[in-house]
C-alpha cells in the first residue's frame, strides 16, 4: 500500500482574535491566518498577494497556549487539510476547507 501525506506548514499573521468554543473539557479555537507571496507580474513589476487560511486548533498537551493567540500575532502552524461538504437550505452542495493545527509556535523572528 502506498503511503500518503496530508501536511501543511504556514507562517503568517493572525487576522482576527480567535473564536473560542468549549466542548466537554476540550477547547477549540478558529481564526484566519494571512500569508503573503511576492511575484513578478507580466509587466515586470513585483506584486504581493495575500492568502487567507482558516485555522482550527484543539487544545491538547504540547499545544501553544491559546491565550497568546490574538490579532496580529505571527505564528507558525503545522497541520493537515480537512474538507467539509454540506447541503445548503436551497439544496446546493457547499464545500469548505480548513487547516487543523497539530502544532503551533511563535517564531522569534518574523
Amino acid at each position: 500500500m502506498e503511503r500518503t501525506l496530508n501536511k501543511v506548514e504556514l507562517r503568517g499573521h493572525v487576522g482576527s482574535d480567535p473564536k473560542v468554543t468549549d466542548l466537554e473539557g476540550v477547547t477549540v479555537i478558529r481564526f484566519p491566518l494571512a500569508t503573503h507571496e511576492a511575484y513578478k507580474g507580466k509587466d515586470g513589476l513585483y506584486k504581493e498577494e495575500t492568502m487567507w487560511h482558516n485555522i482550527a486548533a484543539w487544545s491538547s498537551r504540547g499545544m501553544l497556549d491559546f491565550s497568546k493567540i490574538r490579532k496580529g500575532v505571527f505564528l507558525e502552524v503545522i497541520g493537515k487539510l480537512r474538507y467539509y461538504k454540506w447541503v445548503s437550505k436551497s439544496g446546493e452542495d457547499k464545500y469548505s476547507c480548513e487547516i487543523v493545527a497539530l502544532k503551533m509556535s511563535m517564531p522569534e523572528n518574523d
